[in-house]
Formats: structure tokens, C-alpha cells, sequence
């Protein structure tokens, strides 16, 4: 099994007891198996997906790995009360990556052959994450998961597409499309494979940067023939053609007429720790009003929250409470 499920035991390790409190991690829901979670009352499934073997494939900064550690450490700890609503949710495990994290450290770059291997170690994960989501789904519950890199966005889409047997949507906070060439997989290229393969049919970026995104990207776009769509982050935030608010109704009315999934990419906040820093970018808090927005919305069957990187400026503790605030966000009321 491809999946490490938690007991609570285990997130005690990341919870901080004190007397008259009540954490997160002491009371959300724990399972030992499917059949467990299946009588669950909870609606929604968290898990981690602690890999950078994507971000890797795709020359980036190592770290995502470690973001779902530095989550645990800070969500285990939020206060468990009215507003947060943690019996709703089921700290489920981790998608077990260890292996293909050792195969892809063991590969360097200027080997002619590194993208086919690490391509193929970024498709065994891209099995695992499909084979999790889908067990997930089935038992009507709405997974969360925190990467890893954005190439886990590919399995998410696959798993649940293949739940219901038709493409699903998808928008994504971001500065970029990851909607790039079809050539080994990796984190920049998750949407373009999941589009090519007829498991994503609408999807919407929010949050597109005009300094790094090619013709070459902008002309396939175009070619999509108003499948994906875009919002620029500078019409947004620097020539103020748009508001934000604005800018997510339009996303929420380009994919919520079915089911789509909620990316969110956290290179798109400014200064986060994260595997592609940006001083200029959307603030915590319109994230956090997107993921709320969104996440409500009745078609919303997934939330990816990615590219969270601690090890960049030793951003453990403000990646971890971005991730708490945001999962937080998604629960509470």
C-alpha cells in the first residue's frame, strides 16, 4: 500500500499539550484503515505528499518534501474550538515517497538520461497520488493534500476524472501555468499532460506573472481555444484593471458549472518559502480569501495546497502556519 496511515500516537509527536487546551491534533479524526474512514462523519481527508522529485525533474530547489512535516508541526496546534471545526477532519497519513526520493537523489542532472529516469520516478508518484485520491472519492469525502511539488496536481486530476469517468476542472493560484511541454514529467507540466490525456477539460490560472511565461506557453494556451484561461497578477495587483474579487468570480465562472479541483501554489505569495520565491505576488490573506471563496463551493472536489519549500531562508515555522492557515481556513466557519 502506497499510503502511511497516522494513529494518534503519531500526532501527539507534533502536538504541544497544555493544560486547559484543546489542539487540532488531539481531536480530529484518526483511522486505521479504509473501512474506518469510510464511517467517518468527517467531510474532509488531509494528507501529505512529502516529495520534491517533480520540483527536481524540473531543475527547481529541493524542500517541498518538507513542507508537510513543517504543516503537521503548526496545524496539530491550532486551537480545537467552535470556529476551527476540527472533528470535521481526518489527519488520514502520507503517500509513501521514500523510495522514489532515494532513486532521485541518486541521479544527476548532467546525465543525458536524468530526464527519462526522474520522469519515471515522478509517474510512480503520479500512480500513487491517482490510486489514493480515488479511494478517497469514492467514499465521498474531500481530499486535501499538501505537496510536494505541482506535478502531484496530474494525479489528483487523473484520480478523480477516472472516479466519475469524465474530465474534471481546475483553477490554480499561481504565477505560473504549469501547463508547459509534454516532455518528462515533472512539476511544470502536470496540467498540459493532464489536458492531453482527457482528464482535465476547463482550467483557469489566477495569478499568471508576465516576466516568466513564454510565447511559446502563451501561443499553447491560445491553441486551448478558450479551454484555459487567465487572469494576469499585474492587471490584478499593478494596473488595477480588475479587482481580486473580481478576478475569482471570474475563475469560479470559467470551472464551477461540474466538479474542479482548488490549486493553490504558494511561489504565487510574496516572499513565502517556497521552491520559486517571489518578492511580488498575491498577500497571505488573498490567498486565504481564495481558498475560502472557493472551497465552499459546492462543485469543489479537491484542494492541492503546494511548493511550500521550508528550507528556502529557513522558512519552516512560516510555511507551516501558512498551510495551518490556510487548512484552518477550509474547515472553520
Amino acid at each position: 500500500m502506497s499510503l502511511i496511515f497516522y494513529n494518534r500516537e503519531k500526532l501527539k509527536q507534533h502536538t504541544k499539550w497544555r493544560w486547559g487546551e484543546e489542539k487540532l491534533g488531539e481531536m480530529c479524526g484518526v483511522v486505521d484503515d479504509w473501512e474506518q474512514l469510510a464511517e467517518s462523519e468527517a467531510n474532509y481527508v488531509l494528507f501529505g505528499i512529502p516529495e520534491d522529485v517533480g520540483v527536481r525533474a524540473n531543475y527547481g530547489h529541493v524542500g517541498t518534501s518538507k513542507a508537510w512535516n513543517a504543516c503537521l508541526d503548526a496545524i496539530c496546534n491550532i486551537q480545537s474550538n467552535v470556529f476551527t471545526n476540527a472533528n470535521n477532519v481526518v489527519v488520514l497519513g502520507e503517500i509513501d515517497c521514500s523510495e522514489e526520493m532515494m532513486d532521485a537523489k541518486q541521479l544527476e542532472s548532467d546525465d543525458p538520461f536524468f530526464p527519462t529516469k526522474i520522469g519515471s520516478l515522478v509517474k510512480s508518484i503520479d500512480d500513487k497520488v491517482s490510486e489514493i485520491i480515488q479511494k478517497i472519492i469514492a467514499l465521498n469525502k474531500i481530499p486535501i493534500a499538501i505537496g510536494g511539488g505541482q506535478n502531484n496536481a496530474y494525479g489528483m486530476i487523473k484520480g478523480v476524472s477516472l472516479s466519475y469517468d469524465k474530465p474534471i476542472n481546475c483553477i490554480n493560484l499561481d504565477a505560473y501555468s504549469d501547463f508547459t511541454a509534454l516532455e518528462h514529467r515533472h512539476s511544470g507540466n502536470g496540467f498540459s499532460y493532464a489536458h492531453e490525456e482527457g482528464y482535465l477539460d476547463k482550467y483557469f490560472i489566477l495569478g499568471l506573472l508576465r516576466n516568466y511565461n513564454s510565447v511559446t506557453l502563451l501561443n499553447r494556451i491560445e491553441e486551448t481555444e478558450g479551454k484555459v484561461a487567465f487572469e494576469r497578477f499585474e492587471d490584478i495587483s499593478v494596473y488595477q484593471k480588475t479587482s481580486f474579487k473580481e478576478a475569482l468570480q471570474k475563475a469560479k465562472k470559467h470551472v464551477a458549472g461540474t466538479y474542479f479541483g482548488l490549486e493553490l501554489d504558494l511561489d504565487t505569495v510574496a516572499t513565502m518559502g517556497s521552491s520559486a520565491m517571489t518578492p511580488s505576488g498575491f498577500t497571505l490573506e488573498e490567498a486565504r480569501q481564495y481558498i475560502t471563496t472557493l472551497s465552499k463551493h459546492k462543485n469543489c472536489i479537491y484542494i492541492h495546497l503546494c511548493e511550500g519549500n521550508p528550507l528556502m531562508e529557513n522558512f519552516e515555522s512560516q510555511v507551516g502556519k501558512s498551510l495551518a492557515f490556510l487548512i484552518s481556513d477550509i474547515l472553520g466557519n
